[in-house]
């Protein structure tokens, strides 16, 4: 056992129960000889990688009692304590960091990179901001559903210079939404100290221009950490709002143990040993003669065992065979289809009408479904999609959003979680890079990581033929179809528009519903007055023919039925894709292998677009039935300009027309 010597730390023990002050002992020291035996488990080279919290303990534990277990917590590498005072297992965690199956990810993902249900935590990603706009997708949950409860959600003094901590902040404050953000200040962004990250005295200051509550707490001492969130957290669930605590503490270890400490001053370094938040409760529960050398013997004896004995079974179970057809059925979660068939009543409706009555009949069918957007409410959005929808549905379900793209997505994700659905409109596909990162590595990654799904539709506004310029007219949906995880959608007429929004929006996993800018006022198709869904991966034959094989969608389509309308001696099969992910590669297959020759057409400019990975495909599975090279048509490899000439000089229509006439001549 330590000596016990006097407590560096002022602790004032108020009205807590003596129990109560043990736990709290009791709940540092576990995290803290965990972390002990993996330092010497990753010298061993039996773990591969540790990211330690020695000396942080008191405000994981701290945090984490304060909250009912019922509450979400979303914690970070040095939040260990948030883990086993929720009492997770410890072979579950052990598992968990040598990549084992009875960990959280199927050794898909290493440390704390997990969340899990059963335990109401949410682990961290990397890129760190991500998980505070989330935090408040969780919390609107809890506002919409009014249960009373209260997120708290941990970040780095480094991560507040990311943006995802202003906009998660800003939307908070503007929701008054009941969730706790709590900054760990210790010292250090890996080796970059406090003042080359941020210039004001106090990261709390932050909290004021968002019209936050913001509090600074000795993050090293557990009873002020303790009472005083627990005090908040009762505040929060009797009225809701945001609140920011910074936690002043240090990080004694490096941000990972192969960083090392070299450039932490030794003063700075010792200073902080001193204040140790478990060698200096210790000291003070001594000599309170609430805590006695037997008691803390067996504390210690007890924890050494649970280590060991969880330690053998990790150790004991089998490491993961790879299985190829699991990791690729793990990527979306299944849910049942249900086809529902329109009825046989229906009337004209242009694009923008479809989208509108399909995204409002979706929301009479899920009362849990929340649209988010800018200037959706009132104004009923720039395209007036949801044009009288917040005097149907209400503001709480129809919310405009400040102009912050990444937390809202990221708000969705926790929607998600707490069990709800989300669509969110960006008000034009191409400002989808300011929420990109949520988009590719939270949607997309999430259930093939730790099995919780997003269930979440972003309406994405595109493509030209607008005059819209670089910045609101692109078709981005590359940038989708490229990351598993995700399913796009491209319909190019108002009733497939209905239909796969109205499917999207059952789909439990993440979709990227593409609608063309263009096509909204100028494409009108009778279409079923009632509710329907259409499945995704399953194309369209537009036409039939025998000669060539076209492959488009979204605008495409329109451009190709003028062509053959101006050649009616082509005989052509024009397939629209309709869905981008999953793709009917079986419709392109049967196609070409009977028409012998193929031609690919898409808006976006050509290199790296999907025609390519088509064409490939082609090439793959149907080399022996060509006639003719595979041919794409695609748009200038330029952004996409203003001007109307230069616009349809970059569009590839007309270039699409001649190619069609060369491959027909082959």
């Amino acid at each position: 056992m330590p000596t016990i010597t006097k407590s560096n730390i002022d602790y004032d023990k108020r009205n807590l129960s003596d129990k109560t002050l043990l736990k709290l002992y009791y709940n540092m020291l576990k995290p803290r000889l965990i972390e002990e035996k993996m330092l010497i488990l990753l010298r061993q080279g039996k773990i591969s990688k540790w990211f330690s919290g020695i000396g942080q303990e008191a405000i994981a534990v701290g945090v984490t009692m304060a909250l009912k277990t019922s509450e979400y917590i979303l914690p970070m590498h040095r939040n260990l304590g948030v883990f086993t005072t929720r009492e997770i297992p410890l072979h579950r965690l052990f598992s968990q960091w040598q990549g084992k199956a009875s960990g959280f990810t199927n050794g898909r993902d290493r440390s704390f990179h997990f969340g899990t249900q059963d335990y109401n935590i949410v682990g961290m990603i990397s890129h760190l901001g991500p998980q505070l706009g989330v935090a408040d997708g969780i919390a609107l949950a809890n506002l919409l559903k009014s249960n009373g409860q209260v997120t708290a959600v941990f970040t780095g003094e480094g991560g507040t210079s990311e943006g995802d901590f202003h906009e998660a902040l800003n939307v908070a404050s503007v929701w008054q939404l009941p969730v706790l953000f709590c900054i760990e200040n210790n010292g250090y962004g890996l080796s970059t100290p406090t003042n080359e990250q941020y210039h004001c005295k106090h990261l709390a200051d932050r909290g004021k221009g968002y019209g936050i509550e913001s509090f600074i707490l000795d993050g090293n001492n557990i009873i002020e950490t303790y009472t005083k969130v627990k005090k908040l957290v009762e505040s929060i669930r009797k009225r809701p709002r945001p609140i920011l605590i910074e936690f002043k503490t240090f990080r004694r270890r490096g941000h990972e143990e192969a960083s090392g400490t070299k450039y932490v001053p030794k003063e700075l370094m010792e200073d902080w040993e001193a204040k140790d938040p478990i060698e200096n409760f210790r000291s003070y529960l001594y000599a309170k003669k609430i805590l006695d050398p037997i008691t803390d013997e067996t504390y210690h004896n007890d924890i050494k065992t649970e280590i060991e004995e969880a330690l053998e079974s990790a150790y004991a179970e089998e490491a993961i065979v790879p299985d190829e057809s699991k990791e690729l059925h793990d990527v979306y979660k299944d849910f049942d289809f249900e086809h529902i068939k329109p009825n046989k009543e229906t009337k004209e409706l242009r694009l923008v009408d479809a989208i509108s009555e399909g995204l409002k009949q979706s929301m009479l069918k899920h009362d849990d479904l929340v649209i988010m957007g800018q200037d959706i409410a009132e104004y009923g959005g720039v395209f007036k999609i949801t044009e009288g929808f917040v005097q149907k549905f209400g503001k709480d379900r129809v919310r405009n959003t400040p102009i912050c793209e990444s937390a809202i997505v990221e708000a969705a994700m926790g929607l998600s979680i707490a069990g709800m659905k989300a669509v969110v409109e960006m008000q034009f596909s191409d400002f989808v890079t300011s929420g990109f990162n949520p988009i590719v590595n939270y949607l997309a990654k999430s259930f093939y990581r730790w099995q919780q799904n997003a269930d979440v539709v972003i309406r994405m506004p595109c493509g030209g033929g607008v005059a819209a310029g670089p910045f609101h007219s692109q078709t981005n949906e590359a940038w989708f179809t490229k990351t598993p995880g995700l399913k796009v959608v491209y319909p190019a007429f108002p009733h497939d528009a209905k239909g796969l929004l109205a499917m999207a929006i059952n789909d439990p996993n993440p979709v990227m519903f593409f609608e063309h800018k263009a096509l909204y006022r100028n494409i009108r198709q009778e279409v079923p007055t009632d509710y329907f869904t259409l499945p995704f991966g399953q194309a369209s034959l537009i036409r039939e023919g025998e000669d060539i094989t076209i492959i488009t969608y979204g605008a495409g389509v329109h451009w190709a039925l003028a062509s053959l309308d101006a050649h009616p001696d082509i005989s052509a099969d024009l397939i629209d894709l309709r869905t981008l992910q999953p793709l009917d590669e079986e419709a392109l297959f049967n196609s070409v292998k009977k028409t012998g020759k193929a031609i690919i057409l898409q808006e976006d400019s050509l290199f790296g677009g999907i025609s390519s990975d088509i064409s490939a495909l082609i090439m793959e599975h149907c080399f022996k039935y060509l006639d003719a090279p595979v041919k794409r048509v695609a748009s200038l490899e330029t952004p996409i300009p203003f001007a109307s000439q230069l616009e349809e000089q970059y569009l590839p229509k007309a270039r699409f027309e001649k190619a069609l006439l060369e491959l027909a001549a082959y």
